[in-house]
Order: structure tokens, then sequence, then C-alpha cells
């Protein structure tokens, strides 16, 4: 999720201001975000036209509000099904490895493993009070157990998987700097 349509839904439900998001945030996602994080955030919606300034309260505190574009991002968010990522860092560092000559791969994977599994068994031994918090540690359980599948199944993907650079070079490319200049 990201950080922009989250606090979209948040505001959503009502003015805020920077540390009230920043709490709320927390509370029902289990995510902490940096306070400065939030601010650039709340920015960034205001340049979009997506949230706005509404004054500040009692207590000095700059309140938020969304916009009608900012409300009707949320009822699109919420309506449509996400994207999915565009890379998966894990994903994408096995498989360079499986491709470089001199990788120990099977130890790249036992380790991989070694930490889903630890990650899993900290996640397994909470259990959460709210509704909210037992909906993130359940995706994340089933996100574990899908990557301890994934990681059993590499050492047969990339059985034969490690090759050298390209022989053949790419046209385009910065040209080398002559020595005068």
């Amino acid at each position: 999720m990201s950080v922009r349509l989250g606090l979209l839904a948040l505001l959503d439900q009502g003015e805020c201001y920077g540390s009230q998001l920043r709490s709320e945030y927390a509370r029902r996602t289990g995510t902490t975000l940096n306070v400065g994080q939030i601010y650039t955030t709340l920015d960034r919606l205001e340049r979009d036209g997506l949230a706005e300034k509404r004054g500040v309260d009692d207590r000095g505190h700059t309140r938020w509000a969304l916009t009608a574009a900012g409300r009707a991002e949320v009822r699109t968010w919420f309506t449509a099904a996400d994207p999915l990522p565009s890379r998966d860092e894990r994903a994408a560092k096995v498989a360079l490895a499986a491709t470089l000559p001199g990788v120990d791969v099977a130890r790249l994977v036992d380790a991989e493993v070694r930490g889903a599994r630890a990650r899993r068994d900290r996640l397994a031994a909470h259990a959460p009070d709210d509704a909210a918090a037992r909906i993130v540690r359940a995706a994340e359980l089933a996100r574990l157990d899908a990557e301890l599948a994934w990681l059993e199944s590499v050492p047969e993907l990339a059985a034969d998987g490690a090759f050298a650079l390209a022989a053949e070079r790419p046209k385009r490319g910065r040209p080398a700097r002559s020595a005068t200049g």
C-alpha cells in the first residue's frame, strides 16, 4: 500500500493533522511512518490537488482535509484491484545470484529460508487483539508461506542458470573518454 493512498483514506474520515495521521496509520496498518514522510506526502497531496490545509487548531496543529479530487481518488482505490508490484527485490536478488558464475545459490536460498522462517515464527507467536492487526498478520503469514514455497523451488529452477556476460555488446553506451580530454 502506498503511503499516499493510505493518508488519503484516513483524511477521507475527516480533517487530521500530521501526527494524528501518523498515529492512525500505525494503529490501522501496523506500520510506523517517519514524521517527515507524513509531511512530505501531505505537501505532495496538496500540490496534486488531492488535499488542502484547513487552518490551525487551538494547539497549533495544521489541519488537513481531502479535496473532491482526493475523495474520488480514495473511492477509485477502494473499488479497483491493485496492480502487481513493479518488482520483487528478493526475487531479483535470487535470480541475479543464480545467473552469476561462482555464487553459491544453495547457500543464499538457505539464508533466505532461515530468515523467512524466523519472520514467520515471530509473527505466528503474536496474537493481535484487533481486526486490523489480525488482517495484516494473516496477509503477512500467507506471503511468508508463499515465499517459503517459492524458495523451495529455486534450486531446481536455477539448476542451469549461471552464464557469462554476453559476447555481443549493446550498440549504445557512453563512449570512452580520450586521454586529452
